[in-house]
């Protein structure tokens, strides 16, 4: 059976992804999390109320050992089953001004995306080669991009991601793996609900803040076997506000 995992998808973004994968694709959803039991099962619930599949699958993405002990036994426990797509979603903001930033609000953000993105994509990585078969989506942002004050660790870690993403497209293609990056801008959900919605979206030539299901469109399309040729890629979904 072909999975996808999703990882921090108990809310926001990615939550919004994994019912789109379930929804549109067909595929059994593996829910990652780190802490909130509720709002996992609250996502697992969306995706079987539309029909789909999904078993919640707790770990922090910036710990190797917890990743590899869980994919193992998940493994293990379904040997007929693999993780066809992969989408590194998981990320966290810490912002101040970089004077202040301490070493361990750097040292988080850093960790849970791109370390995260790095133990996921390891532990799923070989079989995918030997499956000759697979979609990695690096959920990045427009602070890696354009670079965001006050967010110095957040615009450094998605930048690594991005990076990376095109980087490894390169080595994994010929396995028939593909290998992109979504940018967000301004996306109504739990990470921009203390921002000021009224002044930003002034700055943005939509004049509004995107939604979580907006993006996960765009993340079902690329894990489609209609992207089949789209590879080492950063998608802007920002509303114009960089292109």
């Amino acid at each position: 059976m072909k999975c996808a995992l999703v990882t921090g998808s108990s809310r926001g973004i990615g939550r919004a992804i994994a019912v789109q994968l379930a929804k549109d694709l067909g595929i059994h959803i593996l829910i990652n999390y780190a802490s909130n039991d509720a709002a996992a099962a609250e996502t697992k619930a969306m995706i079987e109320a539309k029909g789909g599949t999904a078993e919640l699958l707790k770990f922090k993405v910036e710990d190797s050992t917890a990743v590899n002990t869980a994919i193992t036994a998940w493994q293990e426990a379904n040997p007929d089953s693999h993780v066809e797509i992969l989408v590194n979603n998981a990320g966290v903001t810490k912002d101040n001004l970089f004077p202040w930033v301490t070493e361990e609000d750097w040292d988080t953000v850093m960790n849970i995306s791109v370390k995260g993105m790095y133990n996921c994509t390891q532990a799923i990585i070989k079989k995918m080669l030997r499956n000759r078969s697979g979609r990695i989506i690096n959920i990045a942002s427009l602070s890696g991009q354009k670079g965001v004050p006050g967010q110095t660790n957040y615009s450094a870690a998605k930048g690594a991601m991005i990076a990376a993403t095109k980087a490894l497209s390169q080595e994994i293609a010929k396995r028939k793996i593909t290998v992109n990056a979504i940018a967000p801008g301004f996306i109504n959900s739990d990470m921009t609900s203390d921002l000021d919605e009224e002044q930003l979206r002034q700055m943005v030539p939509a004049n509004r803040f995107g939604e979580a299901e907006e993006v996960a469109h765009l993340a079902s399309f690329l894990a489609s076997d209609k992207a089949a040729y789209i590879t080492g890629e950063v998608i802007n979904i920002n509303g114009g506000i960089y292109a």
